[in-house]
């Protein structure tokens, strides 16, 4: 039976095309959708993306700097989903849909 550690060794090449799949996936949700819960769902994928590769590469470089960074990446993740929540309430009080389209007309 073969060595469990010598056949399935997750390299950094692993991490970083993880992270490549799951920042396309974020990517596409905020270009092809129009309803800003999805979007904003997609925005978060990327930031986790980003996360996913300052943690591979903080650990395959022995540096913690890398995980250091992923907790101001999770502040701005934070502070994204508060206003961008925000804005979904306030288009569906008005416009009784949370469509991107409505966001001009939030002007006035």
């Amino acid at each position: 039976m073969p060595d469990i550690s010598q056949t399935a060794a997750v390299t950094l090449n692993h991490y970083l095309a993880l992270s490549a799949i799951v920042f396309t996936i974020g990517m596409l949700c905020v270009l092809l959708r129009r309803n800003l819960i999805v979007m904003l769902m997609g925005i978060e994928l990327m930031l986790n993306a980003v996360n996913l590769t300052f943690v591979a590469f903080a650990h395959y470089s022995s540096d913690i700097s890398g995980q250091i960074m992923v907790f101001f990446v999770m502040t701005v993740a934070a502070a994204e989903a508060g206003v961008g929540l925000a804005l979904a309430v306030s288009i569906f009080k008005r416009f009784k849909e949370v469509n991107i389209k409505f966001l001009e007309h939030l002007k006035g």
